[in-house]
């Protein structure tokens, strides 16, 4: 066999070898969320910036609230009372006042201290005063490389983590339709409806 021949089946069998490998492998592209211990990873990393104190508590709050960067960026200090804080949802969702929980209370706290006396409305302030979208998308980059984790990590991304802990923890359809705001329950589906808790029990 001519080698010219030889070379370029040895490129194809290359090549296929590749494209198997890469169907078997998760396309870190593709992921859109964040596992419990990821996530870990990501709020753990927060802290470590310069301003620790205040992005644990963005990130946090994105985290269990299943807020939009729009949604983040516009929380008030009048929206937090009494242990709870009023979700102002955007996009003509379901705005709702949500519980919270010991741990961010304490964030809170401890922010509210560093954070002074600021005139503006706006919880979250950056040196230049309210945040943009585009410093908050810099931000989560920045916090998912300290974080060391494989993929891309974008704002919406906290998102979807919420959607899917709660729907892996067999939560109602309609509760976690009503948490994250949704309108339209077929946006929900699409958590729960890969959630392992829905197949435990299939064998017994």
């Amino acid at each position: 066999m001519p080698a010219n021949i030889r070379n370029v089946k040895s490129r194809n069998t290359i090549a296929e070898k590749q494209a198997v490998a890469k169907k078997l492998t998760v396309d870190s592209s593709d992921k859109n969320f964040l596992t419990e211990s990821e996530m870990k990873r990501f709020l753990d990393a927060a802290r470590k910036g310069r301003h620790g104190t205040r992005d644990f508590l963005m990130m946090l709050l994105a985290y269990r609230h299943g807020l939009r960067v729009s949604e983040l960026i516009d929380v008030r200090i009048k929206d937090l009372d009494s242990g709870r804080i009023f979700v102002r949802r955007k996009k003509g969702s379901l705005s709702t006042h949500q519980p919270i929980e010991g741990d961010e209370l304490r964030a809170l706290r401890a922010y509210l201290r560093e954070r002074g006396d600021a005139k503006l409305p706006y919880l979250f302030l950056s040196e230049r005063g309210a945040f943009t979208r585009q410093a908050i998308n810099y931000l989560v980059r920045e916090i998912g490389e300290r974080a060391k984790l494989k993929f891309h990590v974008h704002p919406h991304m906290l998102r979807h983590s919420t959607g899917y802990y709660l729907a892996n923890k067999g939560y109602d359809t309609r509760l976690v339709q009503d948490y994250l705001g949704h309108r339209n329950i077929a946006h929900t589906v699409k958590y729960t409806r890969t959630a392992a808790t829905r197949f435990e029990g299939l064998w017994r």
